[in-house]
């Protein structure tokens, strides 16, 4: 299987865990199935923890399957965090350094011409790397959080991955998504002109 695989519940998205787990998609296959008979009951982190040391399952995927096999039962839906809350993320590769985009989100006269809408509150900031925002103004309900990472991908490109949290509900989440992806877009633009 190739491409991305959209979390829609364990046996959908098994190909890729499977092509991906060591020992080949039999033993994946096989973990997967023994881990998630004993699941019933419990929390994600213990579900997770059960993959990792009982079953050989690696870290990062036994969060993908615990998602996938919570999703599945109806515990937990596309952009719900295992705490409930609901998030929706988007990120975006610019032809540009990353003190330019560090500068789009610190500096107010460039991020009005970006995101000309809401109140954006900085809470924490590594310049170059990482921010934290309170944020309000985007569509589907009351303010959120936002965390942005800032990664160079090459000496004037870099990628901005962001993550809208706090949010209201699933239609939020939708909302969000739609809103960030419009958003980043145009900062993309902006400046790559």
């Amino acid at each position: 299987m190739s491409g991305r695989c959209v979390s829609r519940g364990v046996g959908r998205c098994a190909p890729l865990v499977e092509q991906a787990e060591p020992g080949g998609p039999v033993a994946a296959r096989g973990r997967r199935q023994r881990a998630v008979r004993h699941a019933t009951g419990l929390g994600h982190t213990e579900i997770a923890r059960r993959l990792v040391d009982d079953h050989g399952v690696g870290g990062w995927y036994a969060q993908s399957i615990t998602v996938g096999y919570e999703q599945e039962r109806g515990l937990r839906t596309v952009g719900q965090s295992s705490g409930g809350g609901w998030q929706a993320g988007g990120d975006r590769t610019v032809d540009a350094p990353v003190a330019s985009l560090d500068a789009a989100f610190t500096d107010e006269a460039v991020r009005r011409r970006w995101l000309p809408v809401g109140e954006f509150s900085v809470r924490s900031h590594r310049a170059g790397k990482t921010l934290t925002a309170d944020f309000s103004g985007a569509p589907g309900g009351p303010p959120g959080r936002i965390s942005v990472r800032f990664t160079a991908t090459g000496e004037a490109k870099t990628r901005v991955s962001l993550a809208h949290t706090k949010l209201a509900d699933g239609d939020a989440v939708a909302a969000a998504k739609a809103f960030w992806r419009e958003r980043l877009g145009t900062l993309k633009v902006l400046l790559e002109s």
